[in-house]
């Protein structure tokens, strides 16, 4: 699935966030989102998926103008088109892994038919289906969130820091389960992200400042 932004602009009042912000994401495309801190990157994501405002331009997904819908319009091609995975992993604490994994699912009203026991084992969480969130480590936890993300087949996939809190032998199996889930699907894959060993498996790597989004060199 494409995305494609354009001359994309956000303020909180008077002070810009960023400005001229102009991405188009192929289908299967993964693209790395670099850049300081405070420029705004995790909210290109929320804009990415509909979940924030923004002040100029445009943001299509798989053809729609995300500016032209409704909340409910936005949250309905969400639920079916994209799939989140946030730096905090929003897992749900009173949900055990199966059960958070599969939740997409049954907001999709779609049959389990053995996904959530393939995409543990995929993912590395095997055996795991009973625990609740507070038995599991921050690499499990965060590969609960990916599996979460993709169990329903999302062809858009957008990442916040996900190796953000992990150590290196941790974030590069979750890159590894993350990168190895989206390819077996063809999704497209955006990643925000400080880390240059993430970066650095994309096919392409956008700096973003305050001005726009520039190809690194």
């Amino acid at each position: 699935m494409s995305i494609a932004l354009k001359d994309l602009g956000k303020r909180y009042g008077d002070v810009p966030v960023f400005s001229h912000v102009s991405l188009d994401v192929a289908p299967g495309e993964f693209v790395a989102i670099v850049g300081e801190s405070g420029v705004g990157k995790s909210t290109i994501l929320n804009c990415m998926a509909g979940l924030d405002t923004w002040d100029e331009g445009t943001v299509t997904l798989a053809g729609h103008d995300l500016g032209s819908l409704d909340a409910d319009q936005r949250a309905i091609l969400r639920r079916s088109c994209t799939g989140f995975v946030f730096q905090a992993f929003h897992v749900l604490p009173h949900l055990d892994v199966a059960q958070n994994i599969g939740l997409p699912l049954m907001l999709l009203k779609q049959a389990d038919n053995g996904r959530v026991a393939a995409m543990m084992k995929a993912v590395g969480l095997e055996g795991l289906g009973a625990r609740l969130p507070q038995q599991l480590s921050g690499g499990q936890l965060q590969r609960v969130a990916i599996a979460r993300a993709l169990i329903h087949r999302p062809a858009l996939l957008l990442a916040d820091e996900p190796t953000g809190n992990l150590d290196p032998t941790t974030a590069a199996m979750v890159m590894d389960a993350l990168l190895a889930q989206t390819r077996e699907h063809g999704a497209s894959l955006v990643l925000v992200t400080h880390s240059e060993a993430a970066a650095a498996r994309a096919d392409r790597v956008m700096t973003l400042t305050s001005r726009g989004l520039s190809l690194r060199a």
